[in-house]
């Protein structure tokens, strides 16, 4: 054999050597990162299991793989849903959260409309006593379970609160947050009192004020005003956008009031 073809072998012969040692090398990396992802999985369990150990996730399962946590099992309320999926995601070295978890009440089942009608007077009697009442037009609508509320409210919380009210009424299996807030600002503050005034104070509608929930609602936008709720008649809805109207510092009055009984007509 001569040299050259010596030489080559030797230089195969360590090639070979140097990919062996690489391979072994990788299996062990790979081995201490599969060792350390379950010591990790592990840890993040038992993480789990302490932070979903009060009786309303007592139906709640997880399990971790690689960091990500499915949640599985059912609560009674929505809002034990997203504190399960809350909790979770505080806790260290999770990647991410499958929340799986479903919502059953565990009482008879209410169809939509009840369920809307039910929620509704909720929010609408919610704030009373805050002074916010009249200042907040939030509307509840229930398909298949899942709430969507739309409208405005006169400020975070009254929105927060609402929100709240939907995500612990039983039944509900999850709630869309589509409230609008009405800007905030010592103008609008005073034609709100103004308007209300002029409303709730003109003799043929001086008795809806009696109402806690005040079913005539006012909502101010940098001085255009839109009225909502449900009045007795037509003429009742009239005064109230005539009066309206006549507040000095008022740029437009929208007149979203419903007549009980009959469809709705805005003016």
């Amino acid at each position: 054999m001569n040299q050259s073809m010596q030489s080559s072998l030797k230089s195969f012969r360590k090639s070979c050597a140097g990919m062996l040692v690489a391979t072994a090398l990788a299996a062990g990396a790979f081995v201490s990162a599969n060792a350390q992802s379950g010591a990790n999985d592990a840890k993040i369990q038992s993480e789990v299991t302490k932070a979903l150990g009060k009786k309303q996730f007592s139906g709640v399962q997880a399990t971790v793989t690689n960091g990500v946590v499915d949640l599985t099992g059912s609560v009674k309320v929505f809002a034990d849903k997203e504190d399960a999926d809350k909790k979770v995601h505080r806790i260290k070295d999770v990647a991410a959260v499958r929340n799986d978890i479903e919502v059953a009440s565990g009482e008879a089942t209410m169809s939509d409309s009840e369920l809307q009608q039910k929620l509704a007077k909720k929010i609408a009697y919610d704030r009373v006593g805050y002074g916010t009442t009249a200042f907040n037009a939030i509307t509840v609508n229930v398909q298949n379970g899942v709430v969507t509320l739309g409208g405005t409210a006169y400020g975070p919380v009254d929105k927060s609160t609402a929100v709240a009210d939907a995500a612990y009424m039983p039944g509900v299996k999850d709630v869309v947050d589509e409230i609008s807030l009405d800007p905030l600002s010592p103008m609008d503050d005073s034609t709100r009192i103004k308007v209300y005034r002029a409303v709730y104070g003109f003799p043929s509608l001086n008795r809806y004020a009696m109402d806690p929930a005040q079913p005539i609602r006012i909502s101010v936008q940098n001085g255009n005003v839109t009225l909502f709720g449900t009045v007795d008649s037509q003429g009742d809805k009239n005064a109230a956008g005539i009066r309206a109207n006549g507040v000095p510092g008022v740029f437009s009055v929208k007149n979203d009031l419903q007549v009980a009984g009959h469809p709705t007509e805005g003016n």
